[in-house]
């Protein structure tokens, strides 16, 4: 649990305002704790309001928010090895599968952004209605390959398209780099989540990989900082504030 206390004090809380892609900034990384892969996006004026993750390093994702109000977003990058190996048009179809059982449902033409670089994008646009009876638009954008899958999803009230101007820039922007190796900050970042979620035991070996990112004099330097900026009865006393957790650090 000290080990955790430890990252938590010394790294900005999700949705601080700190300069992190958390807060403010316009360019959206995600990266899973264990697996080569980084799914990125450009995208102005949003704001991350919601991250999560799940327990054995297999899915993470952010929820933002535009300025208006208007569009709402949802980034995911997830494993799905049974299903290997994949590209994104089988993740998109596998997805849209998924809804079939919603009557409301309504798809229009699939598309494709495709770059001699980059894995293509599969697009799809569609509305359907929701459990609390309101109609919602969503384009959603998958990349994909091996056994790994990108899908960003925007959703509004209002009648949106894979075409409009503003979206179809964020989609050109949006990529997959399959060979991307995770870096400590990732790493901490996905340990993050499950902790701000009360996931404790799942966390603990994720703030463990995270510090096994950092060579011996980095990790000492990182955790000698914060304890040294604290006395030792401010560490015990707040770290006693926090639940006891099955797995402790």
């Amino acid at each position: 649990m000290l080990l955790a206390y430890i990252f938590m004090s010394s790294v900005p809380a999700l949705g601080q305002s700190s300069g992190t892609q958390l807060a403010f900034d316009t360019d959206f990384k995600l990266s899973l704790p264990a697996h080569p892969g980084q799914l990125q996006w450009h995208a102005d004026g949003f704001k991350i309001i919601e991250a999560s993750a799940k327990s054995k390093g297999q899915e993470i994702g952010l929820r933002g928010k535009d300025e208006s109000g208007r569009l709402t977003f949802l980034g995911f990058l997830f494993l799905v090895p049974e299903q290997a190996p994949q590209s994104s048009a089988k993740c998109r179809d596998e997805a849209l599968a998924e809804q079939k059982n919603n009557s409301t449902l309504k798809v229009l033409a699939p598309s494709k952004i495709e770059s001699s670089k980059n894995i293509p994008v599969s697009l799809a646009t569609y509305s359907a209605q929701g459990r609390d009876g309101k109609k919602s638009f969503i384009v959603r954008g998958f990349v994909a390959t091996g056994d790994i899958c990108g899908d960003l999803e925007f959703y509004s009230e209002t009648p949106i398209s894979a075409e409009d101007p503003d979206l179809r820039k964020i989609f050109e922007s949006y990529r997959l780099d399959p060979g991307y190796t995770p870096q400590f900050k990732d790493v901490l970042l996905y340990a993050q989540v499950l902790y701000k979620h009360q996931m404790y035991q799942a966390a603990a070996p994720i703030f463990e990989q995270a510090l096994s990112k950092l060579n011996g004099n980095e990790a000492q330097q990182t955790v000698w900082r914060r304890v040294n900026h604290r006395s030792s009865r401010d560490v015990v006393r707040d770290v006693g504030r926090y639940p006891q957790s099955p797995c402790p650090l």
